[in-house]
This record gives structure tokens, C-alpha cells and sequence, in this order.
């Protein structure tokens, strides 16, 4: 098994291991893993990605921060490993992907009736694995602006996005039952989940504003995943690359799986994986994983 596990990571797969692999990855699960990582561009962090997957083998995996145009995203390497993708390239900023094991269906592409250059959301509707019912499950992949700082036009338009978005995702919701929005919602919800609430007080990904703006999704009917068990002190999504920040654990939880109230009690398990934000010239997060 590790000889096969090795050749997929490498995407170098004979038509032997390939069956193998499939008749594997394909056998009956009465469970369904949803990740997501903002990956800081995917050209350079692609081999990781595709170990990841290999090691996690996760249902389904929301992606950020492509950094790459619409017609370079390497959608050829999941294919090999198993993999199809929908995704919303973007050169050099932004860009957002689902890579699922089943095809994606009715897709969308940013927020409908909010004119944006910026390529932040992509949903699209899955099977729900291990349901017995024909069930299906609404997954959007968020890329949630930065804001830069509390008094710069960006952060502004982050306000206006957040709003668009929670009107936007009450439609969703209502032909949706069973949903989960997951991404890099750049907002820390608490201070429980920040390194140093004290440092951050009134700062960008944690002002007042941003908080009310995540909690009015959150009114919506949706659950923060990772809340809904008990979790280790100082767990945080992200570390800044400066001053040693992952080493020192000086980090923010901004990564988040939210789950409509239907998926909620499914719900068995949500971790945030630290071992990928380790590995050599990693991305600043660390891959969110919610078991239903």
C-alpha cells in the first residue's frame, strides 16, 4: 500500500495501481470528509496538495488562492489521482476550486448580481456520500477579502462582499437543504481564537464590524463546524510566514466549515491538520476538515 501511495503522489500511476487505487478510493463509506485550505497559490504548492489528498482521502477539498488564470489550473493532475475539479482562476490574486471525487453539478461563479472582477466564489452540489437516501450536499468554496486595514477602501469592500454574500446565500439556503460553505473567511469569530487578542484588539480579521458581518451568516442557520466539539487551546488556521509565527503558534483561526443546521447533527469530527503548514516552502494555513 505505501508503494501505491507513493506512485499517486506522483501522479506517475500505471493502469495496475490506478485500478487498484479506484477500487479502493470507490468502495462503500457511510461517511463524507469536506476540507478546505487556502494553499497560497497552486502552482507552487500543487505536489502538496496532491499528497494531501492521497494521505487525508477526503471527499472533497475546497481550495483558495490559486493565484493562477482560469486556463492553468492543472485540473489534469487531479484527474490522475482520482479527482475532478470545478474552479474560478484568477492570475497572480484570488481564485477558488472544488476538487471532489464525483462531479460537480450546477455551478456557480462568484455571487450573482454583485459585479466583481475578483474570482472569490465558486459552489457547486455533490453527492452526499454515505447517505442512503439519494441525498445531496451544496458545497461553496469562499475566498472572503482581507480587508488590509480598518480604514482603507478595502476593507470597506470586504463589508459590502460579506453583505452580498449573506443575502446571496439565503437563496442558496432555501434550495439547498443540506449545505456547507468552507474557505478562508479571513475573520477570527472570538478571541479565543486569536494568539493574542490583546495585540489584534480593534485590527483588521478581528474589528467589530468584520465579527458582526461573520455572525450575520451565522444567523442564517448556519454552524461553525469546528466549534460544535470540544477543541485544544490556541487552535488557530493560519500563521503569519514573519517572526517565526508557526513555530511560536502565534496564529488566528480564519479558516472555517460552516454546515446548514441539516448537517449539523451528521456532523462526527472537525480538525484543523497543522502537519501541512510544516513542510518546506508550506502556505501560511493549514487544511480544515469536517467529517458528516
Amino acid at each position: 500500500m505505501g508503494v501505491i501511495l507513493e506512485v499517486k503522489q506522483n501522479c506517475q500511476v500505471n493502469s495496475v495501481f490506478l485500478t487498484f487505487f479506484n477500487i479502493c478510493a470507490k468502495r462503500p463509506r457511510i461517511f463524507m470528509k469536506i476540507a478546505t485550505w487556502n494553499v497560497n497559490s497552486i502552482k507552487v504548492r500543487l505536489p502538496q496538495v496532491l499528497d494531501w489528498l492521497m494521505q487525508s482521502q477526503v471527499d472533497a477539498l475546497c481550495l483558495q488562492e490559486l493565484k493562477v488564470d482560469q486556463d492553468k489550473f492543472p485540473v489534469e493532475a487531479f484527474n490522475e489521482c482520482g479527482y475532478q475539479a470545478v474552479w474560478a482562476g484568477q492570475k497572480t490574486y484570488n481564485g477558488v476550486a472544488i476538487i471532489s471525487r464525483h462531479p460537480g453539478k450546477d455551478v456557480v461563479r462568484n455571487i450573482p448580481g454583485f459585479e466583481d472582477p475578483q474570482q472569490r466564489i465558486i459552489a457547486a452540489t455533490y453527492p452526499q456520500i454515505g447517505s442512503k437516501d439519494g441525498a445531496t450536499v451544496r458545497l461553496i468554496s469562499a475566498y472572503c477579502p482581507n480587508g488590509q486595514s480598518i480604514d482603507s477602501d478595502k476593507y470597506q469592500y470586504k463589508l459590502r462582499w460579506y453583505q452580498a454574500l449573506t443575502d446571496w446565500l439565503k437563496t442558496e439556503m432555501n434550495q439547498h437543504t443540506n449545505l456547507s460553505i468552507l474557505g478562508d473567511y479571513n475573520i477570527a469569530p472570538a478571541d479565543e481564537d486569536v494568539h493574542d487578542p490583546k495585540r489584534w484588539a480593534g485590527q483588521v480579521l478581528v474589528s467589530a464590524p468584520e465579527r458582526e458581518a461573520l455572525n450575520a451568516l451565522l444567523q442564517l442557520g448556519l454552524s461553525d463546524a469546528f466549534r460544535l466539539f470540544e477543541q485544544a487551546p490556541k487552535s488557530f488556521s493560519w500563521w503569519d510566514y514573519r517572526l517565526n509565527g508557526f513555530k511560536r503558534n502565534a496564529g488566528l483561526r480564519i479558516d472555517h466549515v460552516l454546515l446548514s443546521q441539516s448537517l449539523v447533527p451528521q456532523c462526527t469530527a472537525c480538525v484543523i491538520d497543522v502537519n501541512p503548514r510544516g513542510n518546506e516552502q508550506p502556505s501560511d494555513h493549514a487544511p480544515v476538515i469536517a467529517t458528516i
